[in-house]
């Protein structure tokens, strides 16, 4: 039977390892997820020119991603736990890489709207079974480090797919395509065959990972299994779906996260048409300066995890980023198209900081078992803020000729969920359980795990 001090130092060396080889591949599924999410935002006036796609129609499109997304979420959540967070994650990749491949054909404003309400059914389930995944792989005090790396990713993509979409849509009547075609074209095949790739490299259980020895599988599960016993021990377990959307907590988790998502996804979607406003600008400059935002949001978001590991609180913190949004918002929409752009650099770093700071509050004390459906729950009613801003921002703009009310909106929107931070009951993260709670897993390690969760694990 190995001793506590080495299981500790094999918790901390497999944990190691899956932020060095798990976290990068679910880093990459998540740049396909939000490349072929947002693509649409840079092909919008090519798909005006060329389909007939108007503001109105695009906003609505944009939007009916989410009411899928909303619908779908739940039953692909229970799909997630029949078949299994790695087959699931890897059918959900290939199934919306697909169907963005499809928008490349798109002929005119039914087809747009059907394609994009199936890409949102097709993504769905996509985000808590990844929360899933880490619930079963990474020890308690180094997941909100794992979720907030995993969330940052998101800002990474959005820097990354101004460029890229600026140069695929100047691919103009190349082998007899248009540019919006290239876009929606590549980034479909290339999560095609990403999600193939996914299906082979992950690994669906602790167990079935050849790349940690047999003391570091002992001793992580060991860790998850202490864990799981400690909360079934407080009376936790499987709970009612149909119970949680009564749940007064997780109602107003999900009016806080359809705030931020307000932001997130006005911006997604109408950044770019924000900054076409600047004089001179073109298809590749337009996707260049889209990325400036979120590469101040990546500066921002390190800034605030290691902010966030310090505190025992996370609610203060929100509550700034939820209120450094809304001052960004506010300021842009009064300012010049250079200055908005600057303002809106300093939105950015509020509103996807937030994103982050928010999930290390559901996480914090739910079972492994609650914790896959209730992030559904959250994830699919606070979505819904997908719809409502870019189609809420497309009626604006074809009724005024400017986006800019819709920017008032999205500052009162943070501002209100800066409030509601307050009447949230946060579960305070604790270094680990009372002396002596360790448990027994299959290869007889007993104790460690309640000595290994007091224990700091340096992730990479």
């Amino acid at each position: 039977m190995p001793s506590a001090d080495t299981a500790v130092t094999d918790l901390a060396t497999a944990t190691k390892k899956f932020f060095r080889r798990v976290l990068p591949i679910m880093l990459v599924m998540l740049v396909c997820n939000q490349l072929n999410r947002s693509n649409i935002g840079y092909a919008q006036a090519q798909l005006e020119a060329d389909v007939g796609i108007g503001a109105a129609a695009y906003g609505l499109g944009a939007g009916l991603f989410f009411i899928a997304y909303a619908i779908f979420e739940l039953p692909s959540n229970v799909m997630m736990e029949k078949f299994g967070a790695k087959i699931w994650l890897s059918r959900i990749m290939v199934s919306w890489g697909l169907v963005s491949f499809l928008m490349a054909f798109v002929q005119n404003e039914t087809w747009f709207f059907v394609l994009r309400f199936l890409l949102g059914a097709a993504e769905a389930g996509f985000f808590p079974a990844v929360i899933f995944y880490f619930a079963r792989w990474v020890p308690a005090g180094q997941r909100g480090k794992a979720t907030a790396i995993f969330i940052a990713g998101s800002s990474v993509a959005a820097a990354i797919s101004g460029p890229v979409a600026g140069m695929l849509l100047s691919l103009h009547d190349i082998l007899g395509l248009r540019g919006w075609q290239w876009l929606f074209g590549f980034e479909g095949l290339l999560s095609v065959a990403v999600g193939i790739a996914v299906y082979f490299v992950l690994d669906p259980t602790v167990q079935d990972a050849k790349w940690l020895s047999r003391g570091e599988k002992s001793a992580l599960g060991a860790a998850i299994a202490e864990e799981d016993a400690r909360h079934a021990g407080a009376g936790e377990g499987r709970a009612s779906r149909w119970k949680m959307l009564l749940d007064p907590q997780i109602l107003l988790l999900c009016g806080i996260y359809f705030a931020i998502q307000l932001s997130v996804y006005a911006n997604t979607f109408w950044l770019p048409s924000i900054i076409r406003r600047i004089p001179g600008t073109t298809d590749l400059s337009v996707g260049f300066l889209s990325s400036i935002p979120w590469v101040c949001a990546i500066v921002a978001m390190y800034f605030a995890a290691r902010w966030q590991d310090k505190a025992r609180s996370k609610r203060p913190l929100l509550v700034v980023a939820l209120l450094v949004a809304a001052a960004g918002t506010l300021a842009a929409a009064v300012a010049s198209p250079v200055l908005a752009l600057v303002f809106l650099c300093v939105a950015a770093m509020g509103f996807k900081s937030a994103s982050p700071l928010f999930w290390t509050i559901p996480q914090s004390g739910l079972h492994p078992l609650v914790l896959a459906p209730a992030i559904a729950i959250i994830n699919s009613l606070g979505n819904l803020g997908g719809f409502v801003a870019p189609f809420g921002f497309g009626i604006i703009k074809e009724q005024t000729g400017s986006v800019t009310p819709g920017l008032f909106a999205l500052a009162a929107a943070s501002t209100a969920a800066a409030v509601l931070v307050y009447f949230l009951k946060e579960r305070r993260n604790h270094s680990g359980p009372r002396e002596g709670a360790g448990v027994r897993n299959g290869d007889g390690v007993r104790d460690a795990a309640g000595r290994i969760s007091r224990q700091a694990v340096t992730a990479p």
